[in-house]
């Protein structure tokens, strides 16, 4: 008897424990306002054995949060709770939407995350050439409380563990004195020490150049772990540098034709630099506008809010490395503009009145046609106008005059508040202008481009002047970044991808946008302008670009974290001179103003593909195209416009194919005209005489 109440006893207390262990959530969902990814989610846990582990869907929220914050409204959320003694429990939430803008950005996150899949897609981890999680066998130590912009020295006042002394996680190990203040510095993991500096030493002194300079130059020793980590986000997740699907089409296609053509990007440049300033103009040729204004309005769709925010970001992850990555890339993107942009002139269509039709459209389905393949043609070169179209709206609109509202905002204040007025204003600009067609876009983009261009680089040239002492501690950030980067930066190939994303993103190489404005030059000779829109990458990215990310590394800025990429740029400039932010913000209006108006060229010719060559078909696209001008001023559409920035990325698979399949083509052509231009056979000699 005695021995079943004791089993009885034991089931009770068992269950009793069962149920204790069981892990209730309680959860307070939070819609603060009708702005887009500004949901929350407060977890209430109760059961189990505390602490509890919080493993969020969203990255950057900490294991140990029991909130997560920035969240998109209208999907999916999850998160997975864990307690002491392992046990856990998992649900799923949904912030409901309150605005039609946060309907419309929670309708296109997933698809945004079904194109990222695919564009981002890594074929070389898929196949398990190399792993891409991230691990360090190391960890750094830094300077406690240290800011990129700090006035502070930081001095190591004493270790407190010996060289290659074993250490535990929390131990004290070190003192360091900042600005008078000693602070102990306590292990943040276990591993075996290493000194970097000795006692007495400075570890960071904001008067030395090579300080503000190098990255992490504010360690003071390491902790070398026994078997390597791996690196997480916040959430516990691993840290992966993946090689992106996207980057190795563009990157790869701009590597074969660099080949193919006989490294026309460096043979061809000279040449390229005569035909742009106008020493081969043939004002008689067919066209409509000169190599110099087709070379500016292509110019003037890749120069802009990717050349300054772009760019500050990806030097900011990849560090002061990804320059060198980013001006090898620009250099190959050449010549992918070099063919893209003679095909966009060899198969361009004039009707009888002197309107131009040509780009991948064209030369997708005719050149295709040509050989047999007219079905393939034909849907490449749909598919190109349907991407494009919908990339004319987003990126080459909505994503410009909301971002050049955001900057301007800033710098004047009135300003806060009245997007919807400034889209119109800046619609009845850009309308005044689109109106014209490719005459009056060019005309503009002509005068425009130059001036923007010149301010620009004339601004980070004399920041780079007053900080030329510099000089030395920058170019050794580059190249050590580049070939010995840190894990923190995602290691060689890490570097690498950043540098060459960054590149191929903003000049758009491989893309063939710039065919469709090129298409309307006045030339006889197809190869011709194809040398001039070389010329498109190298100023894009091999000059603007770079010119950004010395600018960062010479001021030191590519070490700050948490900063918008324009705000990092604008904050680099103005530490130098203190009024240059408010004509960086004029800039960057002109730059987004001049892409506007060049998009809205591409989409226009995508437009008339799909919808018709006539003047009404052209209009209903223009008062479109203005509509969303205001729009994107107006709101924040978040998914909406990366859905759009990739469909700018993904133009490129239709187009890469057929270029791959015509580079023949394009390489006779191209001996053809270079025999004919040494024997003297093309351009007349009055014109050479110009």
């Amino acid at each position: 008897m005695v021995r079943n109440i004791s089993l009885i006893v034991l089931l009770m207390f068992t269950v009793s424990l069962t149920f204790a262990q069981d892990l209730q959530i309680e959860e307070t969902l939070i819609n603060p306002s009708e702005q887009i990814n500004d949901g929350q989610i407060e977890l209430n846990v109760s059961g189990g054995i505390p602490p509890y582990t919080y493993e969020w869907s969203n990255d950057e929220t900490p294991l140990s949060s029991a909130k997560s914050s920035d969240l998109t409204e209208g999907i999916t959320h999850t998160v997975k709770v864990t307690d002491a003694n392992g046990n856990f429990a998992e649900k799923s939430f949904e912030i409901k939407a309150e605005s039609i803008v946060e309907s419309f950005n929670g309708t296109f996150k997933p698809i945004v995350n079904s194109m990222g899949s695919v564009l981002f897609w890594d074929p070389f981890a898929a196949v398990g050439i190399y792993d891409p999680v991230v691990y360090t066998k190391e960890k750094l130590l830094f300077a406690p409380r240290w800011e990129p912009n700090t006035q502070n020295k930081f001095l190591l006042k004493q270790w407190l563990v010996q060289e290659e002394e074993t250490v535990k996680k929390g131990q004290d190990i070190a003192i360091i004195e900042v600005d008078g203040e000693s602070e102990i510095v306590k292990s943040p993991a276990n591993g075996k020490i290493e000194h970097l500096a000795e006692d007495g030493d400075y570890i960071y002194d904001p008067s030395s150049k090579a300080d503000v300079i190098n990255q992490n130059a504010h360690k003071f020793g390491k902790i070398t772990f026994d078997d390597p980590v791996a690196l997480t986000h916040p959430n516990g997740t691993p840290l992966t540098k993946d090689i992106p699907f996207i980057v190795i089409w563009l990157i790869f296609g701009a590597a074969f034709f660099t080949f193919r053509m006989g490294f026309i990007n460096i043979r061809g440049f000279k040449h390229a630099l005569q035909l742009a300033r106008g020493k081969y103009d043939e004002p008689n040729a067919p066209g409509r506008i000169t190599h110099f204004q087709a070379l500016a309005t292509a110019v003037s769709a890749t120069v802009g809010l990717g050349n300054i925010a772009g760019v500050a970001i990806a030097v900011s992850l990849g560090g002061a490395g990804a320059t060198f990555w980013m001006i090898l890339a620009g250099f190959l993107g050449m010549s992918s503009k070099f063919v893209e942009c003679t095909l966009g002139v060899k198969y361009r269509f004039i009707n009888k009145e002197g309107r131009i039709f040509g780009g991948p459209m064209n030369y997708l389905r005719y050149g295709l046609e040509k050989r047999n393949l007219g079905k393939l043609g034909k849907f490449l070169a749909a598919f190109f106008a349907v991407l494009a179209i919908g990339a004319s709206f987003g990126g080459g609109n909505m994503f410009q005059a909301n971002q050049s509202f955001d900057i301007l905002s800033g710098q004047i204040p009135f300003l806060v508040g009245n997007g919807f007025w400034f889209g119109v204003f800046l619609a009845v600009l850009v309308g005044v202008v689109i109106i014209g067609g490719i005459n009056s876009i060019a005309k503009v983009t002509g005068k425009v481009v130059p001036v923007m261009a010149g301010v620009y680089i004339i601004g980070a040239l004399v920041v780079i002047g007053m900080n030329i002492e510099n000089l030395g501690p920058a170019l050794n950030a580059i190249f050590s970044g580049a070939f010995t980067p840190t894990a923190l930066k995602g290691g060689f190939i890490g570097v690498l991808v950043v540098g060459f994303q960054r590149a191929a993103f903003s000049n758009e190489a491989g893309v063939g946008s710039a065919a469709i404005a090129h298409s309307a030059a006045k030339t006889n000779h197809p190869p011709s302008e194809g040398f001039v829109a070389l010329l498109e990458p190298f100023i894009d990215t091999v000059v603007v670009c770079t010119l950004t990310a010395l600018v960062l590394i010479f001021t030191g800025m590519h070490e700050v974290e948490g900063v918008s990429g324009v705000q990092l740029t604008t904050d680099a400039f103005g530490s130098v001179i203190s009024w240059f932010p408010y004509v960086l913000s004029v800039a960057v209006f002109l730059f987004a103003f001049s892409t506007m108006i060049s998009w809205s060229y591409y989409g226009m010719r995508a437009w008339t593909y799909i919808f018709g060559r006539s003047n009404r078909s052209e209009l209903i696209y223009k008062i479109i195209f203005l509509l969303f001008v205001v729009l994107g001023a107006s709101v924040s559409l978040g998914a909406v416009l990366d859905f759009s920035d990739m469909m700018i990325l993904a133009m490129s698979f239709p187009n890469i194919i057929g270029l791959y399949i015509m580079s023949g083509e394009v390489r006779k052509d191209l001996k053809e005209y270079m025999d004919k231009l040494k024997s003297g056979q093309i351009f007349k000699k009055e014109v050479l005489k110009k």
